[in-house]
């Protein structure tokens, strides 16, 4: 429903009946007395709802958005039959999305009577515990990003907020994640749509990705441009900058921003024409092979003044990513990260058959790099980034296990915001104003509340990192072993992550994908 449309019927029903028991006052009617406090109610409480700035849902929906929260707390039983279950939902389930809510508004994270999940079904994964544990401070779960041929290494949190661009996202939204980042010591990464003043305005740190449309530092012509790079990267909240080559939920395509979107203020910090949709190409232009790659991150170190460099991929070809890591050797060029995105990864705008089909999922391509790395004696120069509907602390426990270094979420932060998986991201609609560039829906969102959300979710999930990694006996993250993650691959066959994910096998099937030592050598 178009929510001015809503917002006005609203409107006009409350007047209506406060008309309604207006007349029947006035004529001396019983009815009108007994109806007085419910339209002198539901008046109130839809100007209330206008006026509030703690929830955008309500900001734009007055009193209709209400139904949502009333169904939130229909009792279990009986969302079962009528509604959604608890973990039925998807991409996120009722369950997942709750946690981060509560942890989001610092309230109850504790959940009553006992799983929910089978676990005698196939899937089900699990850590292993200690009878010993030990204290895990959250503020040590921090890494350091840099190798010896970066000057200015970054340290960061294990947890940090996906690429998303301002466009994609509402420039309200853009505040919100930069705030809390800024709040809680964590980067934000801006996403291939450059650097706005909104990634800015709070000074929180910035990983700078730059996509195949090199929105940011393009020239006319839409190719790589050294002096606007180089102008823009030289801002202290630029800490990190990522090539990106491919993104999880639309590999082997570029990206893409809906007309609707693309408003005057976007296009002029993409170099853009407005009105219009913008389709990034699949490829860069910069280079066009691995070779040519590696010369253009060192070209982005040094026009950067020694910032730590690295790209970000969706694995599709085993044998292109040992090439990649045959010209580093070749090279001696070593980037300082690798993010590597699972085909899970959300996105905005993509076709059903890239997010559905193309592209390897997290675990089986983070287990790829990481072995591969290793194989060629790579991985000391390199720290691993991971991407896909991560948004607990077992999630970020079972992706460091594999071997990477540190987190992203996107998704997770979005929830954060406000986000109700409403599926409206490529639609402008979005109706808590996260993704869209409507000014009427986004102005709904308030900064100040919505910035305090995002850093108690960061904070709340490193809590609760920090409390699982010791419950397992995990002094550090690098204490992390894939022989403690165990899943249940058929009811009576179980298997841990490092026989699942060693050399030469992609899943318990034991597909052939690669040779290299194992990820917990």
């Amino acid at each position: 429903m178009n929510h001015r449309i809503a917002r006005w019927a609203i409107y006009f029903f409350c007047l209506l009946l406060d008309v309604s028991v207006a007349a029947s006052l006035y004529r001396g009617y019983l009815s009108g007395w007994i109806l007085l406090p419910v339209a002198v109610g539901l008046t109130l409480l839809t100007l209330y709802d206008r006026l509030q700035r703690k929830h955008a849902l309500l900001r734009n929906y007055p009193l209709l958005g209400r139904l949502r929260y009333l169904l939130e707390q229909i009792r279990p039983e009986m969302r079962q039959y009528f509604f959604e279950s608890d973990t039925d939902g998807r991409p996120f389930n009722r369950r997942q999305r709750a946690v981060v809510y509560q942890r989001a508004k610092d309230v109850k994270q504790t959940v009553a009577f006992g799983a929910l999940e089978n676990m005698y079904e196939p899937g089900y994964e699990w850590a292993s515990h200690t009878a010993f544990p030990v204290k895990v401070k959250p503020e040590s779960l921090r890494v350091t990003i840099g190798n010896e041929q970066c000057e200015k290494p970054y340290d960061a949190s294990l947890l940090n907020i996906s690429a998303m661009s301002y466009g994609a996202l509402s420039k309200t939204a853009v505040l919100s994640l930069n705030g809390g980042a800024q709040m809680g010591g964590f980067a934000h990464n801006t996403g291939e749509g450059g650097i706005s003043p909104y990634h800015l305005q709070h000074g929180g740190a910035l990983i700078w990705q730059i996509g195949t449309g090199y929105f940011g530092c393009r020239d006319e012509a839409g190719n790589f441009s050294a002096g606007e790079f180089a102008a823009a990267a030289a801002a202290p909240a630029v800490k990190m900058i990522e090539l990106k080559l491919s993104q999880g939920a639309k590999p082997g395509k570029g990206g893409v921003l809906p007309a609707a979107k693309n408003t005057p203020e976007i296009a002029a910090i993409r170099k853009v024409k407005p009105g219009v949709s913008v389709l990034s190409p699949a490829a860069h232009t910069a280079f066009h092979n691995e070779y040519e790659m590696l010369a253009f991150l060192q070209q982005l170190r040094k026009l950067s003044g020694g910032k730590p460099v690295g790209f970000k991929l969706c694995v599709g070809r085993a044998d292109e990513l040992e090439k990649i890591c045959t010209a580093m050797v070749n090279t001696g060029i070593y980037p300082d990260f690798i993010t590597v995105d699972g085909a899970e990864g959300g996105t905005g705008a993509a076709p059903l058959e890239f997010t559905d089909a193309v592209g390897m999922p997290l675990y089986d391509a983070l287990a790829l790099v990481v072995n591969l790395l290793k194989k060629y004696n790579l991985k000391k120069h390199i720290r691993i980034m991971a991407s896909g509907k991560i948004i607990t602390g077992f999630d970020m426990m079972k992706v460091l296990a594999l071997g990477a270094d540190a987190c992203y979420s996107a998704r997770g932060m979005m929830l954060a915001l406000g986000c109700i998986q409403a599926l409206q991201c490529d639609s402008g609609s979005c109706p808590v104003g996260v993704a869209t560039q409507n000014p009427s829906l986004y102005q709904g969102v308030n900064v100040a509340d919505k910035r305090v959300r995002v850093a108690n979710f960061h904070r709340n999930t490193i809590y609760a990192l920090a409390e699982l990694m010791g419950a397992c006996g995990f002094a550090t993250a690098g204490d992390i072993d894939p022989a403690a993650m165990f899943r249940r691959v058929t009811r009576t066959d179980i298997r841990s992550y490092a026989d699942i994910y060693a050399p030469g096998r992609s899943s318990a099937t034991g597909a052939a994908l690669y040779p290299g030592p194992s990820i917990h050598n």
